[in-house]
């Protein structure tokens, strides 16, 4: 703003969460006595911002006109980046703990064999150096994983489970 802008926003309805660093930093010691082992920790990050509205008031609390003395331009989405945050699929959810901003991630449950060959799987995947076996591979074992605006969109369309877009019903949480 200080060279007169233009102001760059990737997408119009982009959206992120903001916490503080002290916020954050507290919810985490919080969070990080709370544990019995193996926990994934899920902090209600408050409302979603969007992106364009936070360029807009910035514009404004500096006593300017936004597109009048400063433009915004909008660059559109990087490759692989999200219009929002997505925490947790449609088969995962929360539980509250004694902490009101602070859930336990109910996630679906896998054996250690089924980790492990899916590891292996992986690491296979990785040394071959072929991204595309790699990507998919890892879509296969991570149903969620959605290649947003990527070279690797196209994989998505070829799995034979459909995608799980539904998050949890706390939408506004990010994990730990």
């Amino acid at each position: 703003m200080e060279e007169g802008g233009p102001i760059t926003v990737t997408h119009p309805e982009i959206t992120r969460y903001f916490m503080t660093i002290p916020e954050a930093c507290q919810l985490v010691l919080e969070a990080a006595t709370m544990g019995q082992g193996g926990e994934i920790y899920v902090f209600d990050m408050g409302e979603p911002v969007k992106i364009a509205d936070l360029a807009h008031q910035m514009v404004r609390l500096s006593g300017l006109q936004p597109g009048k003395d400063i433009a915004i331009k909008y660059t559109g989405l990087r490759p692989g980046e999200k219009l929002y945050e997505e925490l947790l699929s449609g088969d995962e959810n929360t539980l509250p703990t004694h902490h009101p901003k602070i859930m336990v991630a109910k996630v679906r449950a896998s054996s250690y064999d089924e980790a492990n060959d899916a590891l292996a799987e992986l690491r296979d995947a990785l040394l071959s150096g072929d991204d595309y076996r790699l990507v998919s591979t890892l879509k296969r074992h991570i149903p969620e994983f959605i290649s947003n605006n990527s070279r690797f969109s196209h994989l998505d369309k070829e799995r034979r489970e459909p995608p799980m877009t539904k998050t949890n019903d706390k939408p506004n949480t990010a994990f730990l």
